[in-house]
């Protein structure tokens, strides 16, 4: 099975949305949380990461369609 753009996509928004909002949770927290920005920022970097890589990926040749 080859990959195509709709499958990008669908791989491409979620991710680079929660990556987002890990890097924000990261950037903008204070007292108790704190002490999980690390993580968050961490989380929130391979999330947008692996959402660019995936539009990075070389598609594959169409299937050959039938002919009547």
């Amino acid at each position: 099975m080859s990959l195509n753009r709709t499958a990008k996509g669908i791989v491409l928004v979620p991710s680079l949305l929660l990556g987002g909002a890990f890097l924000a949770a990261g950037v903008w927290s204070d007292g108790p949380a704190a002490s999980n920005r690390m993580l968050a920022l961490t989380l929130g970097g391979v999330l947008m990461g692996a959402g660019l890589l995936a539009q990075l990926l070389p598609e594959g040749d169409p299937e050959p369609g039938e002919r009547d």
